[in-house]
């Protein structure tokens, strides 16, 4: 062993085990021990004063060699000591009832922001202006910890605070004191005045659907060690610690309550609200109990006694007076009982005791929980028995007969029972029940119906309900009706829905059970239409249109025109999906439908509307622009905006001066976006003006005209209905980017009465409608280029980055081939450029800088001058091709001292492939290589 070897051995053996006090940070710092520290029983310092000491280190200013105070430097220890500071908050779980009670206003508000910053929140956006459902879960997870932190902290603030009794006076502390008062009291003035968008981002949260992520010690730690390439795992759907939309959903109600109960106060309707927002949580946190004690029947992960525990803790509560837990008890037994017959114990006594007064929902939750408790396709025999002979017991049980039919008429009971267990039951309940002839039926319940006319009526409606047989309805209908002549079974479903132009024909017939049958077959067929069960839609339909025909020529036509739009429908959802031309008998109907001028028929707009919407997808337009007759133009909007639709795209290709038919269907279309204005005189004899949102000017409303698109597949159709748009909404004088769209150029450039159009109406259309196109294609990059614009309009960076990489790699082969210059214009990498800047990625604006056609050296070269860059720097050099760039990079690092990046910075500049003196093919393939490796490099980051 070396001297130098044995000295540095002997330093190390020779080093304190416990750091000093004075400068444990500084050991924590230097020997990353902090989780090691973390997972003592008591830690010492605590968790709590490590972020306190952490921060206050990190915010310590500097002073210069003038002895000027200068801010907290952005240097290396300074942001691993903020880091550190997350670190420990991650370790805590981001607690904030322990993050409250422990930090100050000041450090903990310092402390979420340096969250927001590390999750990619663009500073100085708005929350309130953010896409919580488009954001990455981290992200997402972020604003809603510094908002909910935000609102806590207001709700606190206006509480009594008890002074604590001054100790003898010290100026120093008295000092400090004084400063962090002042420090909390604008801190708060601040939350304050942004509450209303606080709450706003948190109702919006209410609204989410999916689980959420925050950062954990892992995901910080790769944050830390190279943010260009783990950033992309840290923002995915399965890093850090899931937080379910439930849990997120109970924490964001309590805090909401609390801030409306605060205000109320002032405003005695907000306590409305808070009195909803403590119910939700209540009804949540009961939701979550029960959640995860059936997610637990599944796994057995939980132990038994503790799930008893938890059972008799809600026992003892409810018996001391507590009604509401009334419920939350038999749900928890339940879930305990199903637990014990699946591990094969015996039924508790508890369970027998609560099921004393069965009723509906308590059967339908004790359903739910077996169905729930048990996989069919992976459960061994044995658990698939126990559940049968569990739900045989329940029926032998019940007096009731209506809910043995409501088990026994379940999909999981009759899915379990075989053929000897069912032949057994029937005997054991002809033993309990001589009164009731039961035999075997193959039919949902597997016994005859009891002799008890209530029960009887009770059985045939549950089966009534149930069927999609038209045979069956018929006969159960004409068993009903030989009951009783005094009920209308029409009613009998509140979800039988059928159109109110339709209703009253079909309620004005005078025979009872065919009006039934009528009503109860085509809501049927609606309803199997709806859930895309095409096949028994048919039946019904053609069941119904059989039954008509014999009485009424007005029905007759009304279930033609309801078959057609099936047949468009299943053709839709079938063979047209994959690109399959409609059979021309279809095509022929279709025609048909939109000519028939026959009276008095109940017609749906939605026929219509689909027919229309029918031709235009499969490019029809030789009819629509010449053959429709000229009535239908003045009669049906639908088909005047589809032959002006048609005539456009006919008249596309053509010379500008030739597209008359566009100027006609912008003028439509800014007709339907208007706003009929009157006025009207107040009490003070004022007048003013009133602008009507859905106006009555245009063919049809704004709403109908998007319900109309939204039936739209043709990739040309759409394209021209969103250029449209999109030129409308950039006609406004207020507007400050504009957005960019393919034939854009066809429309005009002016309308002659501003005033006159809803610009705001205009401008959610176009955000609707660019998310429905995407729906239908999400690789076309005209359109994605459309939802960048739309992002970058409103000031989401890293939204818009997404969408513009996306275009790219869309019509690249993930950026294996160039980009086509028409998709990255200079527009589009000018946006790119200005996104990067304002999320502080500095280097990466400076790489852009070179897609330019003429490249931006003073773009460039001011944004590699910054300090604070937030991606990673000169990790980023070997995608630089322009040599001119590589020269000022290594000038600006000899300049400021930093020899290592200047040595990457000469490295980069050495490589053969960027000699000057290469061929004009070489240079081109260089910085192609460049070109495709930054943007794949930018893709798994924003992605």
């Amino acid at each position: 062993m070396s001297a130098e070897a044995a000295d540095r051995e002997a330093a190390t053996s020779s080093r304190p085990c416990t750091p000093p006090q004075t400068c444990w940070f500084e050991f924590l710092l230097e020997e990353s021990l902090l989780e090691k520290h973390l997972r003592k029983p008591c830690p010492d310092p605590a968790p709590v004063q490590l972020i306190v000491q952490f921060l206050e280190q990190a915010s310590k200013p500097s002073v210069n060699e003038q002895n000027q105070v200068q801010p907290p430097p952005d240097n290396k220890r300074n942001r691993i000591l903020k880091l550190l500071a997350l670190k420990v908050a991650a370790h805590l779980k981001w607690d904030l009832d322990i993050l409250e009670k422990s930090l100050s206003v000041p450090v903990l508000n310092m402390l979420l922001n340096e969250l927001l910053c590390i999750s990619k929140v663009p500073p100085g956006t708005k929350h309130v202006d953010m896409d919580l459902a488009t954001l990455p879960p981290t992200t997402a997870m972020a604003i809603l910890l510094y908002n909910r932190w935000a609102i806590r902290t207001i709700v606190q603030s206006s509480f009594p605070v008890k002074q604590a009794k001054p100790g003898p006076p010290q100026l120093s502390v008295m000092n400090q004191m004084q400063q962090e008062k002042e420090l909390t009291e604008n801190i708060l003035k601040v939350l304050k005045e942004q509450a209303s968008d606080s709450i706003l981002v948190l109702e919006a949260a209410l609204k989410l659907n999916k689980d959420l992520y925050v950062h954990t010690m892992r995901t910080l730690d790769l944050l830390a060690v190279e943010p260009g390439m783990v950033n992309g795992e840290t923002e995915s759907s399965t890093a850090g610690l899931k937080i379910k939309t439930e849990e997120m959903q109970c924490q964001v109600c309590f805090d909401l309550g609390a801030a409306y109960f605060q205000q109320g106060s002032t405003n005695s309707a907000v306590y409305e609200n808070a009195r909803e927002k403590f119910f939700r949580t209540k009804e949540l946190i009961a939701e979550e109990a029960i959640n995860i004690f059936i997610e637990d029947n599944l796994t057995f992960s939980l132990p038994v006694q503790f799930r008893q525990s938890v059972l008799r803790e809600l026992f003892q509560k409810a018996q001391q007076g507590n009604e509401a837990l009334d419920e939350i008890c038999f749900k928890v037994c339940a879930c305990n009982t199903v637990r014990d017959i699946l591990e094969g114990r015996t039924i508790s006594v508890q369970f027998n005791q609560l099921f004393l007064r069965p009723n509906k929902e308590k059967i339908d939750f004790l359903l739910e929980v077996c169905s729930r408790s048990i996989n069919l396709e992976k459960a061994s025999d044995s658990l698939k028995g126990n559940m049968a002979a569990f739900l045989k017991n329940v029926c032998l049980g019940l007096e009731d007969l209506q809910y043995v039919f409501m088990i026994s008429s379940h999909e999981l009971f009759i899915t379990l029972l075989k053929d000897e267990e069912r032949k057994l039951l029937v005997d054991q309940m002809r033993k309990r029940s001589p009164r009731v002839n039961l035999c075997i039926k193959p039919v949902t319940s597997f016994y005859d119906i009891p002799a008890s006319a209530s029960v009887n009526i009770g059985q045939l409606e549950h089966q009534l309900i149930l069927s999609v047989d038209p045979w069956r309805i018929r006969q159960i209908l004409i068993e009903l009706h030989g009951m009783t002549s005094e009920r209308q079974f029409w009613t009998v479903s509140n979800k039988w829905e059928v159109p109110s132009v339709y209703s009253g024909v079909i309620l004005g017939i005078k025979d009872n059970l065919t009006r039934d049958l009528v009503y109860i077959l085509m809501a049927k067929g609606l309803h199997c239409s709806t859930v895309k069960d095409f096949s028994h839609a048919k039946q019904l339909f053609a069941a119904c249109l059989e039954l008509v025909t014999e009485f009424s020529p007005k029905l007759r036509q009304v279930m033609l025109n309801e078959m057609l739009l099936l047949d468009i429908h299943t053709h839709e959802a079938g063979t047209g999906q994959s690109g399959e031309r409609p059979p021309s008998d279809l095509i022929s109907r279709v025609r048909g439908y939109l000519e028939m001028r026959l009276p008095d028929i109940p017609l749906r707009q939605v026929i219509a509307e689909e027919c229309v919407a029918f031709m235009l997808n499969w490019k029809e337009n030789e009819y629509l622009t010449l053959q429709v007759p000229a009535f239908l133009l003045q009669s049906n909007p639908y088909v005047k905006l589809g032959q002006l639709l048609a005539a456009t795209c006919k008249e596309l290709p053509g010379p500008k001066e030739s597209r008359r038919t566009a100027k006609d269907l912008w003028e439509v279309v800014v007709q339907i976006c208007s706003v009929s204005s009157q006025h009207k005189r107040g009490n003070d004899g004022r007048v003013s003006l009133i602008k009507q949102r859905e106006s009555t000017l245009g063919i049809m409303y704004r709403s109908e005209l998007l319900s109309f698109i939204k039936k739209l597949r043709e990739p040309l159709v759409l394209t021209i209905i969103l250029s449209l748009f999109v030129k409308l909404h950039n006609v406004r004088e207020d507007i400050v980017n504009d957005i960019t769209a393919e034939h854009i150029s066809i429309w005009p450039s002016s309308i002659p009465n501003l005033q006159s159009v809803d610009f705001e109406a205009v401008a959610i259309t176009v955000k609707e409608l660019v998310r429905y196109a995407l729906s239908i294609n999400p690789n076309n990059h005209s359109w994605l280029i459309i939802q960048a614009d739309i992002y970058f309009a409103t000031n989401q960076y890293s939204a818009a980055l997404h969408y513009y990489l996306q275009a790219g790699a869309v019509c690249s082969d993930f950026f294996n081939k160039a980009v086509p210059p028409d998709v990255y214009t200079d527009q589009v990498i000018k946006r790119m450029i200005k996104c990067c800047s304002l999320l502080n990625c500095h280097t990466q604006v400076a790489i852009l800088c070179q897609f330019l056609r003429e490249i931006d050296y003073k773009t460039a070269f001011k944004s590699l001058q910054e300090q604070n860059s937030h991606d990673a720097m000169d990790s980023y050099y070997d995608y630089i091709w322009d040599v001119t760039i590589l020269e000022y990079l290594t000038y600006l690092h000899h300049k400021r001292g930093e020899t290592d990046k200047r040595q990457i910075a000469i490295k980069a500049i050495g490589q053969t492939e960027l000699n000057a003196s290469n061929p004009e093919e070489v240079l081109q393939l260089a910085a192609q290589r460049r070109k495709k490796k930054f943007l794949q490099a930018m893709a798994k980051l924003y992605f």
